[in-house]
Order: structure tokens, then C-alpha cells, then sequence
């Protein structure tokens, strides 16, 4: 597992370049914070944040009301260690370009150096060739060809959720493949897994396991637990046998109780 800088996430920033819609500027700022990141500078914005950006931060306002608004972008790159700059298309300058994923990677491991900043251009056309200039790599998101374009907060949101998995770090991602393998060939149908759970509810019930206690807690985790195991078709047929033993020798220890009884 390759571990986040500490305070990665306060290192990064998203820095918004002669934003056109105040508008905007609130959309990106929401998209930044349900990534958890926190660090958003404006650029010679052409109008300032207005109820347009309040309404369109929904609930992000704090990020909109901490960014520091620079004239240039050189002066709000100047103290980071790592500069990208979002671009929708090749340009004269050449500059190494990267998925979102390599450039989120590379980017939280630059933090252990000093700020990275993420720059984003101008709605209708992105940034210019002296600005790209001050960046180490551009960014590139691999939409469709046919259809492109990709707004402005659309782009930061991309952005911050490639940065948001490279800040968990790959152990989460490796849990989740170990506990969730893909599926494979004979995989159980959604019917034959109700039927598993059915069966294995009414097991339960039979052999008195929950003893007084509400069943629906152990059943969702048990529930959890089979769909964690990708059953196929055969290893459902396999636990219905076992249930289907238990319930045979449950009415089996409750006819000998009954005889013992009236006996």
C-alpha cells in the first residue's frame, strides 16, 4: 500500500482561472468538498462570487468565502512544489499529458514536497499557452469525442474524486477487490440467493438462534457476508442442503422433546 503524505488533502488545491459565471465557482467549490478537499483560489474571476455562487455551493460557501483571489496565475502557483493544468486539447506546448487517475496519483504524492495546485481554465476556452507554460502536466479527462465539452465544476468534480481515491489510498481498493471478487462463471442469480436467505431465516427461527433478539440485525449481516462471497449457482445448492439438514434434525430435537414431554 502506498500511504497519503500526511495532510495531503490540505495541500492540493483546485484553482479556478478567470472563471466567467459566478455560478460556477459555487458548483466547483461543492464539488471539491464532498471529495474533502478544501483549498480553492480564484484567478482574475470576471465577476466576483455572487447569490449565483452561494446558491450553487450548497452548503459549500466556506470554500468559496477562505479562497484567495490572485491577479495571475504565477502568483497563486508560487509557492507549490507541482502545477497541472486541466486541458480539453492539445496545444502547441508540449507537456506531459495524464489520465486523471496517473494525475491524481502523482499529484498527493508530490504533497509530501509542498502544495500542488490542479488549475482550471476559462468555461469557453480553457487556458492559455502562458499559462500552460507554468504547469509541469496537463490533465486530460478522456470524454467523448463526439460530444467534449464538459463543464466547468463537471471537470473539478472528475478531478476531485480521482484525488479523493488516490487520498484513501490503495488498501481500500485492495480490501474491496479481496472482499468483493468480480463475478465469475455460474454465478447465482438474485432468485436462488433470496431463496438461500429465505431458507436460512427460517433455519434460524427453527434451531431458536436469535434467542428472544430481533432477526433483521443478524440477517443483514449475513445477508453482507454471502454476497461478499460471490456464490455461484453450486455453493448456494451446497447451503441449502446444509440448511435443509439443520431444519430436518430441528423438527427431529422437537418431535423427542414433544414425546419426552407427554411421556
Amino acid at each position: 500500500m502506498n500511504a497519503s503524505p500526511p495532510n495531503a488533502a490540505g495541500q492540493l488545491r483546485i484553482v479556478l482561472v478567470g472563471t466567467q459565471h459566478p455560478g460556477n465557482i459555487g458548483s466547483a467549490a461543492r464539488a471539491m468538498k464532498t471529495m474533502g478537499l478544501r483549498q480553492l483560489v480564484l484567478v482574475a474571476p470576471e465577476k466576483a462570487p455572487d447569490r449565483d455562487t452561494q446558491a450553487m455551493a450548497a452548503g459549500a460557501d466556506d470554500l468559496v468565502e477562505a479562497a484567495p483571489v490572485f491577479a495571475t496565475l504565477a502568483e497563486a502557483v508560487a509557492d507549490c512544489r507541482w502545477v497541472l493544468g486541466a486541458t480539453a486539447r492539445s496545444r502547441r506546448i508540449q507537456l506531459e499529458q495524464l489520465h486523471p487517475r496517473e494525475a491524481a496519483r502523482r499529484a498527493v504524492a508530490a504533497t509530501a514536497s509542498g502544495p500542488v495546485a490542479l488549475v482550471f481554465g476559462r468555461e469557453r476556452t480553457g487556458l492559455d499557452n502562458e499559462e500552460l507554460q507554468l504547469c509541469h502536466a496537463t490533465v486530460h479527462i478522456p470524454s467523448d469525442p463526439e460530444f467534449s465539452s464538459l463543464n466547468l465544476a463537471a471537470a473539478v468534480q472528475v478531478v476531485s474524486y480521482e484525488l479523493r481515491c488516490a487520498l484513501l489510498g490503495e488498501e481500500a481498493v485492495a480490501v474491496a477487490e479481496a472482499r468483493t471478487p468480480p463475478p465469475g462463471e455460474g454465478v447465482a442469480s438474485h432468485a436462488e440467493l433470496e431463496g438461500l436467505f429465505g431458507q436460512l431465516a427460517e433455519t434460524l427461527d427453527q434451531i431458536d438462534f436469535h434467542k428472544g433478539r430481533a432477526p433483521e440485525s443478524a440477517m443483514r449481516k449475513l445477508r453482507r457476508l454471502y454476497l461478499r462471497a460471490n456464490l455461484d449457482s453450486a455453493e448456494v445448492r451446497l447451503l441449502r442442503g446444509v440448511l435443509a439438514d439443520a431444519q430436518r434434525m430441528a423438527r427431529l430435537a422437537g418431535g423427542a422433546s414433544a414425546d419426552a414431554k407427554i411421556g
